[in-house]
């Protein structure tokens, strides 16, 4: 049903979130960021939000993700029915997928990144993002994890076709990128053309600009 994948760049820190489905608007629920406490995805045959909101709070706690993975799904009545990756703000990453989930489904983790999925076109989505990720590696946090959208798309994705996707992540702006694609025909080209506009030089300065807690009176 949905495939996505949780990044961290070890150098500054940024985390970041991508996500896509067959199902519209993935980005309203899916994926969850907190910058530096944490990013969590929350998707399978039926989605917990809850996950984010009292993962967050735990992270933010200290709690390690594996942890905040346990304790999410041991109070959750429909554990079985859901997939959660979590990501700490030190990279360290946790999952879990209930058994009521459709193959083709699973979850890879190592340090900094984290990529699960289910309902896949086939065994090949996962991995295929995975190395996307890692062999992009020094280009921009988001650029890194639409190339693994792209990649998980390549090999079939949501094999009953993907429509809506979404990139959450961190970067230089005081504020996360946020894209939202809650329905194309052509996805992949849509997002990655979304992308491209979101880094000219005219967007940019404005999310620069925006007021932060550093600077409230920013603009």
């Amino acid at each position: 049903m949905t495939f996505s994948i949780i990044g961290r760049d070890p150098k500054s820190g940024c985390l970041g979130v991508a996500t896509a489905t067959g199902k519209i608007a993935v980005g309203a629920q899916v994926p969850h960021l907190r910058p530096g406490i944490g990013a969590i995805a929350t998707q399978g045959l039926t989605t917990n939000p809850l996950y984010a909101e009292d993962g967050f709070r735990l992270l933010d706690a200290g709690w390690s993700a594996e942890a905040v993975v346990q304790a999410l799904t041991a109070r959750d009545q429909g554990r079985d029915w859901r997939q959660l990756m979590v990501m700490d703000g030190n990279g360290g990453t946790a999952g879990a997928t209930g058994d009521a989930n459709e193959a083709v489904l699973g979850v890879i983790k190592t340090d900094d990144v984290i990529i699960g999925g289910n309902m896949l076109a086939n065994d090949r989505v996962l991995p295929s993002m995975q190395a996307a990720f890692l062999n992009t590696e020094g280009r921009p946090l988001a650029a890194r994890l639409l190339a693994a959208l792209k990649a998980g798309e390549a090999e079939g994705g949501d094999k009953r076709g993907t429509c809506s996707a979404a990139i959450l992540a961190q970067d230089d702006a005081p504020w996360p990128l946020n894209l939202r694609i809650d329905f194309a025909t052509d996805l992949i080209a849509t997002l990655d053309d979304l992308y491209r506009r979101s880094s000219e030089r005219s967007y940019r300065d404005f999310r620069l600009s925006l007021p932060h807690k550093a600077k409230p009176f920013h603009r």
